[in-house]
């Protein structure tokens, strides 16, 4: 099962993260996979680059929590950009916007933190061609060579395609963090990751929440934010 947003209805539009965030209805609709990875971005890093950035679910909820960050993002559909930079202008947000395939992408370009809410879903794809079939080891490494030194890397994945993700995370990071997300079955359903390139600390595995907890989709708390108030850290 795929967990959505609550969609507050006016007009064309629905909201995310309590209403902070407006997105405009479209052929492929955030979900409240975006609002957890923005969540769980390291705050007053200067810029970030979010990869597959589609509509802009992620980059949005991340400017909402942090105004001051320079957003830029990359995808390889025109049609998901141009919807990316209406929901953009909508939030009055300013985001470079690349029409470009990060597997083949050539730049020298690294950012503070790189960002992707990669297409982990396997099987046939669906109409907006999103979340379907890719190889996240090689995803995940070109993501990572886009992170400057003691930058971070984050990501969100199905909680079966984790060890793909987390193995390139262990060959180029360290400060490792796991944070598993539950639905309604007893295993784990999504898989937050996050790791600081060329560091050498640890990692950290938490027990996890519910996919549905309200502090984070609906009060706008980051992930850090609200392992404080549960004591956690």
């Amino acid at each position: 099962m795929n967990y959505y947003i609550a969609m507050s209805q006016k007009q064309d539009f629905f909201t995310l993260m309590g209403g902070r965030v407006y997105i405009k209805r479209g052929k492929y609709n955030p979900t409240s996979d975006a609002v957890w990875l923005a969540a769980f971005v390291p705050q007053n890093k200067k810029n970030i680059l979010d990869v597959g950035i589609g509509t802009g679910g992620v980059g949005l909820c991340i400017n909402a929590n942090n105004k001051d960050i320079i957003i830029t993002g990359i995808d390889t559909s025109p049609e998901m950009l141009n919807e990316c930079e209406e929901n953009a202008k909508l939030n009055h947000c300013e985001i470079e916007l690349i029409n470009n395939n990060i597997l083949t992408w050539r730049t020298n370009r690294t950012f503070d933190i790189v960002v992707t809410n990669p297409p982990y879903f396997r099987g046939t794809p669906a109409k907006h061609n999103a979340h379907h079939n890719a190889d996240l080891t090689n995803w995940t490494r070109r993501c990572i060579a886009r992170v400057r030194p003691r930058g971070y890397f984050c990501t969100i994945v199905a909680a079966d395609r984790m060890t793909e993700v987390l193995t390139e995370i262990n060959n180029h990071c360290g400060d490792v963090t796991i944070l598993p997300l539950f639905g309604g079955k007893p295993t784990a359903e999504r898989v937050l990751l996050r790791g600081r390139v060329g560091t050498k600390g640890g990692t950290i595995l938490y027990k996890g929440l519910p996919m549905n907890y309200d502090p984070i989709l609906r009060d706008g708390l980051t992930i850090d934010e609200a392992l404080t108030t549960l004591g956690w850290i």
